[in-house]
């Protein structure tokens, strides 16, 4: 059976075929994390942060990745400093991933008193004078989490995302994401989905941290480097009559608890053009994720496209060449 798909949502379906023994490595995988995710935190983080860190240092081309973005985005930093960020990012990231499958099983109540909204007050104001809302939220690691506990509060939400590589694990989470109730848009069905449903009152959630190539990107700062970025955020707002709200989920494995910042509305995208737009986006980006490094995925390949004459980073075999 296919993953149901029509002019409207992405809805994940199970197929017959996940019962065959090819997946049973994968639904071990699926079982056990959700048995570490039913741990209380306190039990469960200082386990996870281990794994992560050890899986960090065994995943060399991921890592790879992420220490060429440090590199070029915080050059003024030390090899032992950009370590430091990766090895906190590799402890971080099963850790706020063990949080969203707590939510999807224990359900949002147990999970209220961990969380903190910082501008939960903006939030509130768009809700009472009914407006439509596009989340701009940098790739962290708790990223669905914000989006769960507004839709278990009964706000329609609707996020584009990408597919896994592997069925079994992109059919569980894109489940787990659905748990609570909004719509899915795969981004192979391209962007009028979502824009229908913010057009219907949903809120969007929209991630703006991903290379989508040069033909419709703006070459901005990002950090110490630059990125193509792509601006569609300024059509979109336009398109929906939406206001644009930044949001980042933070995730302390100490203190298990989640904070979720709100920033002011981005109405100044209104009149701006496309470059202004792009850096914008960028710095919101850096605001957000400048004081929580290891809360951002590194491991993107956030700065594959150069401008012309450039080689990739990725492909530069002299910078942390292959053991």
């Amino acid at each position: 059976m296919e993953n149901k798909k029509n002019n409207i949502e992405y809805i994940p379906e199970f197929e017959k075929s996940f019962r065959h023994p090819r997946h049973w490595g994968a639904w071990l995988g699926v079982y056990a994390f959700a048995g570490m995710a039913l741990l209380p935190a306190r039990v469960r983080d200082p386990i996870l942060g281990n794994i992560g860190r050890i899986a960090g240092r065994l995943g060399k081309s991921a890592r790879r990745r992420a220490q060429i973005n440090l590199l070029y985005c915080f050059p003024e930093k030390s090899e032992a400093e950009r370590e430091a960020i990766l090895d906190a990012m590799y402890t971080t990231a099963p850790q706020a991933m063990a949080m969203m499958g707590e939510l999807a099983l224990r359900g949002p109540e147990k999970l209220r008193d961990r969380v903190d909204w910082q501008g939960l007050e903006i939030i509130e104001e768009m809700r009472r004078n009914e407006e439509k809302v596009i989340f701009l939220v940098p790739h962290g690691w708790g990223v669905d989490i914000p989006a769960m506990l507004m839709a278990a509060g009964g706000q329609k939400m609707a996020a584009m995302f990408h597919n896994q590589g592997n069925k079994v694990f992109d059919y569980v989470w894109n489940t787990v994401r659905r748990r609570f109730g909004g719509r899915l848009h795969a981004r192979n069905d391209g962007i009028k989905p979502f824009i229908q449903s913010v057009r219907q009152g949903y809120w969007g959630y929209y991630l703006p941290d991903q290379d989508h190539g040069p033909e419709h990107s703006e070459f901005v700062d990002f950090f110490a480097t630059y990125k193509a970025t792509l601006p569609a955020i300024g059509r979109l707002m336009k398109v929906c009559r939406a206001r644009v709200i930044p949001l980042f989920p933070i995730y302390d494995g100490k203190t298990h608890r989640l904070t979720i910042v709100v920033r002011p509305p981005m109405d100044d995208l209104l009149t701006a053009d496309d470059h202004t737009i792009a850096r914008r986006m960028n710095e919101e980006v850096e605001i957000l994720v400048g004081p929580q490094l290891e809360q951002y995925t590194w491991i993107l390949k956030l700065l594959k496209t150069r401008r012309p004459g450039e080689t990739e980073p990725y492909k530069r075999k002299e910078l942390f060449p292959k053991k």
